[in-house]
């Protein structure tokens, strides 16, 4: 007898954030968690892609909000963890995904400015929305929260230092929440993704190309990973299923830090 499917209804009832959803790994993320029941707060700089996203929730029989936040911005921040809580009552998981990348260079020949900006956006924001996030989630007795960090955290990333620099704070910000809020009902991790076929990737294959071949090699699995296996991933961070799961960072790589 064939067997019919079962709708996954593991987010029914929750309200979701996730950040840098307007596309790649974000996006994926979203489209999950609506795809679970979950209402979906989608936040990104991107008017276009943020919108897009949502419609697409909603097209799929979800329930989704946009809201335009730029995260390295506390009064943005906040006024997106107060919108999120006006439209649904609450706030249940977050996914702080948004993110930029950094151009190839040795570190003796960083730039200041891409400095300043990598900096701002990947630590910076981390930390904002985590602070807001856990003020609400105090204020409800609990949470889940889980942080986008990188194989650049957990490794040495040779000419992306500003970048791995960044995501290693990702992973001490992360293990530190952790800790501090553990005994408060709210669990805080991070997934270390490798190569992922992101509009990012794309960008940075565009200008070096030569680096595509080298990178896929670093990838035991033999190829890079797709934006839906990270949302798999932060969605079973977020999920009952890892419940006694917490300050912990999940490699999601293809064995690239295996080797």
């Amino acid at each position: 007898m064939l067997k019919v499917k079962q709708k996954d209804t593991s987010f029914e009832g929750k309200v979701v954030l996730v950040t840098g959803a307007a596309g790649g790994i974000g996006r994926a993320a979203a489209l999950a968690f609506g795809r679970a029941g979950a209402s979906v707060v989608v936040a990104d700089t991107s008017v276009d892609g943020g919108h897009a996203t949502a419609a697409m929730i909603v097209e799929a029989g979800g329930k989704a909000l946009f809201v335009h936040t730029n995260v390295t911005r506390a009064a943005e921040v906040e006024a997106l963890i107060d919108k999120t809580v006006a439209m649904y009552g609450r706030l249940d998981c977050a996914f702080n995904n948004a993110g930029v990348e950094e151009e190839s260079v040795p570190l003796g020949d960083a730039d200041e400015a891409a400095f300043d900006r990598i900096v701002n956006v990947n630590i910076k924001g981390a930390w904002l929305c985590m602070k807001y996030e856990i003020r609400q989630m105090l204020k409800q007795g609990g949470g889940a929260i889980v942080n986008t960090a990188s194989v650049a955290g957990l490794i040495g990333a040779p000419t992306q230092p500003i970048y791995a620099a960044t995501k290693h704070a990702v992973v001490g910000l992360t293990k530190t929440a952790a800790a501090e809020y553990a005994r408060d009902g709210i669990r805080i991790n991070s997934v270390c993704p490798g190569v992922i076929n992101t509009p990012m990737m794309a960008r940075a294959l565009k200008r070096e190309p030569q680096r595509e071949d080298r990178l896929r090699k670093e990838h035991p699995i033999g190829r890079f990973g797709e934006p839906a296996e990270i949302a798999n991933a932060a969605l079973w961070l977020c999920s009952e299923q890892s419940s006694f799961v917490t300050g912990h960072q999940l490699a999601v790589d293809g064995g690239l830090t295996a080797m």
